[in-house]
């Protein structure tokens, strides 16, 4: 029994926002002083290190599981099922349900259960659940899919990735320019078809990592500190995603029992250009390769980090060659990778 993605789809918001609209922002330090370079200086390092040019913001009108529904049906028509065939649900995010303008997460019911009821599925053996396990979140989701199939306890999963993070960002935190909002979603299933999930890997760092992404008050100490914002000690990210990353890829690589040389393709969580070019280029030392022209698609430049749904809109992009001189054959073996808030990691090694 082999255990595949069979359909494929993504949620790209219409909401363009691009680096030169931050330029009347106010950036301040984590103290709250004032930060000694114009913002266009700002800008410009933060392109420079990260990547990104521009982010998707999605309209006021809709929210994470809108987003998320809107992947999903579009993955239940590529794999060419009915959604009452569905077994499970799993829909990875962080942050719920945040309306526009407001500072509440909704997640009662749960957004697995919202997208169940939007895709009007009557099948109560349907199972609908949320997973937070920060941006890993998606990666973690389609291993607990396989690992239901694997089991016997489900035929068909839908998993999903979605994320509003426009709306939990601190507009005076410069780190509020790398994120962004999308959904992507695939649907995996028990397949006669050679590949499929081959090996995955998981790790949680919760000791001394716990608090290196976090919810913080806004770095303007005028407004009101019990709202709370994403942040992060990006340093401290950097260096334990260059620690600890190539070591599970390599790990999950080795446990499959394919060859490094057998990799096609590396579809790594879009956080920030410079640190995953520094992961995979130190996954490939492990041995004591080159990294591989072409082997590490990116959508950062125009779609930001999305959280959870970088992995699966990347995906669905390839797959559809939106991306230029991108694109992934029958046959040919990915790595998913991802870091995130927890600390996690995992890795899946995949074969089309």
């Amino acid at each position: 029994m082999n255990i595949k993605i069979t359909g494929t789809g993504s949620y790209i918001p219409m909401t363009i926002e691009k680096n030169e609209d931050f330029n009347n922002h106010q950036f301040l330090n984590a103290d709250g002083s004032t930060i000694n370079s114009p913002n266009e200086v700002i800008v410009e390092k933060f392109k420079a290190i990260t990547g990104i040019a521009e982010r998707r913001y999605a309209k006021s009108e809709l929210n994470n599981s809108d987003l998320a529904f809107f992947a999903a049906e579009k993955a239940i028509a590529d794999a060419k099922i009915n959604a009452e065939e569905l077994d499970y649900i799993i829909l990875a995010h962080n942050f719920g349900d945040i309306k526009s303008n407001t500072i509440q997460s909704d997640a009662v019911p749960s957004l697995a259960a919202r997208v169940k009821h939007r895709l009007k599925i009557k099948n109560p053996k349907c199972v609908a659940y949320d997973l937070l396990f920060g941006c890993p979140g998606w990666n973690e989701g389609v291993i607990q899919a396989h690992a239901f199939i694997k089991a016997g306890i489900a035929k068909k999963c839908l998993v999903v990735g979605a994320e509003t993070l426009s709306r939990v960002i601190d507009k005076h935190d410069r780190d509020s320019m790398i994120y962004s909002d999308g959904a992507g979603a695939v649907v995996i299933e028990e397949s006669s078809e050679e590949g499929g999930i081959i090996a995955h890997e998981s790790a949680s760092y919760t000791y001394e990592e716990i608090d290196y992404l976090f919810f913080g008050g806004s770095y303007n100490p005028s407004l009101d500190q019990d709202v709370k914002y994403i942040k992060m000690y990006g340093r401290k990210i950097y260096e334990f995603a260059l620690k600890h990353v190539p070591d599970a890829m390599k790990s999950c690589l080795d446990n499959s029992g394919l060859a490094i040389t057998d990799v096609k393709k590396i579809l790594i969580h879009q956080a920030n250009e410079k640190m995953d070019e520094a992961i995979v280029k130190r996954f490939y030392k492990l041995y004591n390769m080159k990294v591989p022209e072409g082997i590490m698609p990116m959508s950062i430049y125009e779609l930001g980090n999305s959280s959870v749904a970088t992995i699966p809109t990347l995906l669905d992009l390839v797959i559809n060659n939106k991306i230029e001189d991108q694109s992934i054959e029958k046959g040919d073996v990915i790595i998913f990778a991802s870091v995130g808030a927890g600390m996690n990691i995992n890795a899946i090694v995949y074969k089309y």
